[in-house]
């Protein structure tokens, strides 16, 4: 399966080989921080440590980036969600005794405070499940039925089985009004998250799977949605926000990476942002 994208990652595995990486200039703070670790702490050989690479470049660009517009995108073209992000946000600063201002001073957030924030992850989660289109594939190791409710399948060994969880996500029996950005979707009545999500009476244990599920399950989620809520709370501290045309149409799903993650928009948003008056 995607023998072209196994192709590319193989060429840019030999462009992110240390010796080459050596001989850049300006490289990030991260690579060669991460370079100095492998090169220390690590008992990889060449090739592994630049496959490394290529995982961090993966997740920090393909997934996160397009997960972040949709989280904005919906904040800015839905007043409630936007009151409630920025109330949220203000409410984590106070209590983490973070105050803001022009002068240069970082924020931070620890990951305790950054995991207390159920209003972004909503949002996050709910701007994710509009937009994922992962496939979740597994080998078969034998000849198998796979039966379900009302039909049977035969699977021969070594065929390919694939989930696709958008099919669950837009299921009007788990999620109501699916095609509709609900930003409390994910919170229950008392502002927590939620997680009963039910199908034909019964509890679901997986309903929300734009990350896999089992021992393959995306490792580095949680520092995915930690990065969207650190990028968030910046611009909901500094700027106010809004979109050129508020009637605009929420831009169409580009279909050309799907079953590989979070499809990006097939076209750009105008908005504006003016720095808040602190």
């Amino acid at each position: 399966m995607f023998k072209n994208a196994h192709s590319a990652r193989a060429k840019l595995e030999q462009e992110l080989l240390h010796e080459k990486l050596y001989k850049r200039d300006n490289i990030s703070e991260l690579v060669t921080l991460r370079m100095f670790l492998n090169d220390t702490l690590s008992t990889f050989d060449d090739k592994e440590k630049a496959k490394t690479h290529v995982v961090i470049l993966w997740a920090s660009q393909s997934n996160t980036i397009p997960a972040t517009f949709w989280s904005l995108f919906h904040i800015i073209r839905n007043p409630e969600a936007m009151k409630a992000a920025t109330e949220e946000v203000k409410n984590t600063l106070e209590d983490a005794g973070e105050k803001i201002s022009l002068d240069g001073k970082y924020i931070s957030l620890n990951r305790k405070q950054l995991d207390n924030m159920p209003v972004l992850d909503s949002i996050i989660k709910e701007a994710i499940r509009l937009s994922s289109a992962s496939m979740t594939v597994r080998v078969a190791k034998e000849d198998f039925t796979l039966r379900l409710e009302d039909d049977s399948y035969n699977i021969r060994k070594n065929d390919f089985v694939a989930l696709y969880p958008q099919l669950m996500h837009f299921d009007p029996e788990i999620y109501a009004d699916p095609t509709i950005f609900k930003y409390d979707r994910f919170l229950n009545e008392n502002g927590e998250e939620k997680t009963a999500f039910y199908h034909s009476g019964r509890k679901l244990r997986h309903y929300y799977m734009p990350f896999g599920a089992g021992i393959a399950k995306c490792p580095g989620r949680l520092f995915a949605v930690h990065e969207i809520k650190q990028f968030l709370t910046l611009l909901l501290s500094y700027f106010e926000m809004e979109l050129v045309d508020n009637d605009v149409a929420r831009p169409s799903l580009d279909q050309s990476r799907a079953g590989l993650g979070i499809l990006p928009p097939v076209n750009d948003i105008d908005f504006r942002y003016r720095l808040k008056c602190l």
